[in-house]
């Protein structure tokens, strides 16, 4: 046998039509099926016991598995009823382009070779995008998890002097950054893995909008230099995790440069706000950070994976991760030319050709279509916060910001509110009608809402809501009763 080509490719062909035909029939239709289903004791248990293969199977038999045991059974943020997290509904276009990046099989690590250049136009693309200077440099990473860890390892090496640090690690040195406490959670923990330690990572109250309190961070910076520390980098947050809120990001950058600090902003989804006329005013200040973390697989609805990490400093990213070895010679031409390469800005040597969807993306719908995306999902925001105000029983418990939503059932007959908010939301997840999800807000268990799918509308809202009333009235034995909502300021 010669390697794993097929021995007959008409074959193939017509099993990967088959495939394909049913995949963006699936795509089409997905809004017909539940948002999301558990997945059966006994295909679960399959999958758990499946012994080692060592001998082959039918691609049809394999995908006739797929098909049965796997395609019914995922997360559900394809459908316009998935409001859970914030996760894009990616798209038919997507699918097809990762096709073509997956029968490429780049490595995008570097060398000389087209893939890198797409690569490197999608940058250049996204750095116009947010206002970066065009000398950025920048990566495609998993998510903004990777992103905001590649930024922390950046800033420290810039501010605190990077080759004594590649050498001898951090040592006794005392550094510290600072982020609102509604920060995403990768951040603390970028701060770990980057030896630093979570306890470094200082966590900045915030006001009754949810946004870092300025007053408090001067505070803090003040006491910690006092005491020894040394802060190096101050992190903003476009779009926070809980309620889409945005730090006060101008003024953010103005304190960086006044504390001589690197300026970060974690736009994981709240960045591509940018792309909308309408909302690109609640991120200004974003254009002024040394370095941001988004992701094109949220609101760009680029199919997963597909984050992005931009350096304002051209030189930044290669002193913090650049290495010199004999085997990655880079030459004056010929295959191993076309320096710098990917792998010198960030920690992987392997990577795929992400930059293909993101490309398929930003030139096939336009920045100008995405940025109605993000309009249309704030819209239906609004509209689901107007119903949830004007329902006696419903309490908004966060201002609308983008496009999260976070609210509660509020009955009046000593119920564990937090219990019954968390119930319901299993409840809905279980009917396949629609798929919020939980968080806390000032101590209380609210439902979350995050209109983050291009086909979500206000009848999907409408539809969640209705779902959820009924479901309270059904746990209840009564329709929910009236309630005084405490007003959100």
């Amino acid at each position: 046998m010669a390697g794993l080509d097929p021995q007959d490719w008409e074959d193939l062909r017509a099993q990967g039509h088959r495939m394909l035909d049913a995949m963006i029939d699936n795509i089409r239709d997905v809004a017909a099926g539940p948002v999301w289903q558990p997945m059966p004791p006994a295909l679960r248990a399959g999958f758990a016991t499946a012994p080692l293969p060592v001998e082959g199977r039918d691609l049809g038999e394999l995908h006739a598995r797929f098909v049965e045991a796997v395609q019914p059974y995922s997360v559900g943020n394809r459908h316009p009823r998935f409001m859970g997290w914030v996760h894009g509904g990616g798209t038919a276009q997507g699918m097809l382009a990762d096709m073509l990046a997956a029968g490429l099989n780049a490595n995008l690590g570097g060398r000389n070779h087209a893939p890198v250049d797409v690569e490197r136009m999608v940058i250049r693309w996204a750095a116009e995008m947010f206002g970066f200077p065009d000398t950025t440099t920048g990566l495609l990473v998993t998510g903004s998890s990777m992103a905001n860890f590649i930024a922390i390892l950046t800033a420290s090496r810039a501010v605190a002097g990077g080759a004594a640090l590649r050498q001898a690690g951090v040592g006794g040195r005392r550094l510290v950054g600072y982020a609102a406490r509604t920060a995403h959670g990768c951040v603390a923990r970028a701060f770990d893995m980057a030896g630093l330690g979570m306890q470094a990572l200082r966590r900045v109250p915030t006001g009754r909008d949810h946004r870092m309190d300025l007053a408090a961070l001067g505070h803090m910076l003040a006491e910690d230099r006092a005491a020894g520390f040394e802060p190096f980098m101050v992190i903003g947050t476009a779009g926070t995790v809980d309620t889409g809120s945005v730090d006060p990001l101008n003024e953010l950058a103005d304190l960086a440069q006044a504390e001589k600090l690197w300026f970060h902003v974690d736009g994981a989804f709240g960045a591509l706000a940018r792309l909308s006329a309408q909302h690109a005013p609640l991120v200004q200040g974003m254009e002024r950070a040394d370095s941001l973390a988004f992701d094109f697989h949220k609101w760009a609805q680029v199919p997963y994976d597909a984050g992005c990490v931009l350096v304002r400093d051209p030189g930044a990213q290669a002193a913090a991760f650049a290495q010199a070895l004999d085997y990655l010679a880079r030459e004056d031409r010929g295959l191993a030319a076309h320096a710098p390469w990917f792998c010198d800005l960030g920690p992987d040597l392997s990577r795929g050709f992400r930059a293909l969807k993101v490309w398929f993306a930003l030139e096939g719908f336009g920045t100008h279509r995405l940025g109605e995306v993000v309009a249309r999902s704030c819209a239906v925001a609004r509209h689901l916060a107007a119903r949830v105000s004007r329902t006696p029983c419903l309490e908004l418990l966060a201002p609308v910001t983008l496009n999260i939503v976070c609210f509660r059932l509020v009955v009046a007959d000593g119920q564990d509110l937090d219990r019954l908010n968390a119930e319901l939301v299993k409840d809905l997840h279980e009917s396949g009608i629609a798929a919020p999800s939980t968080t806390r807000i000032n101590g209380q268990l609210a439902i979350r809402a995050a209109m983050v799918n291009h086909r979500t509308t206000e009848q999907d809202a409408d539809i969640m809501l209705d779902a959820l009333l009924d479901l309270a009235q059904l746990r209840l034995g009564v329709a929910p009763q009236a309630c005084s909502p405490t007003p959100v300021g």
